[in-house]
């Protein structure tokens, strides 16, 4: 486990994950530092990326203390890096790094889609044309935000591209809406 920011805040999920898009079914504890300068919108995004990747070797980066990694990434056994996940609004300059770092490069983002696209027009990312920018439909991050506590009960249903989450007993479902970035 990696050290804990200072100031950071512990929250705990646990999770029940049924992605029957991947056929992907677990139960597992997540803890999240969350750093003072990280909002908790990103929180809730990044605690869903974890979620919607979840595979063998994925864990969160050392946050805000290690500035060259993303959020969330995913190590084989070797250590060899195999998916760059980066969380919000993230320049062309990581996601081209990322891209060359990884095998695979994605984005989960709790903003504006069509603002965070522009922002990387006419950038030069590596593999741009395999990275996809995924988006949650208007006021989901909002509402996931509003039912988070320190210690959170998720389940969490894929179907489809479509989520199922319950919050501490809060129901809430969006589509995952998935944008090219080339």
């Amino acid at each position: 486990m990696s050290p804990m920011a200072a100031g950071a805040t512990m929250y705990t999920f646990e999770i029940e994950l049924a992605d029957t898009d991947r056929g992907v079914y677990e139960q597992f504890t997540l803890r999240a530092a969350r750093h003072p300068s990280e909002t908790d919108a990103y929180l809730a995004t990044r605690v869903l990326a974890y979620c919607l990747e979840y595979e063998e070797g994925i864990t969160f980066s050392e946050g805000i203390s290690a500035a060259a990694a993303p959020a969330v990434l995913v190590r084989d056994l070797s250590g060899k890096l195999l998916a760059w996940i980066e969380v919000g609004a993230p320049d062309a300059a990581r996601l081209h790094a990322g891209s060359k770092a990884a095998e695979r490069t994605t984005i989960y983002t709790h903003r504006d889609h069509t603002k965070v696209l522009a922002q990387w027009a006419g950038a030069k990312i590596h593999r741009a044309e395999e990275i996809v920018l995924h988006s949650f439909e208007p006021g989901f991050i909002e509402d996931a935000v509003a039912a988070i506590e320190r210690r959170n009960a998720l389940t969490l249903t894929v179907t489809e591209r479509q989520l199922y989450l319950e919050l501490n007993g809060i129901p809430l479902s969006s589509a995952v809406q998935d944008h090219p970035i080339s």
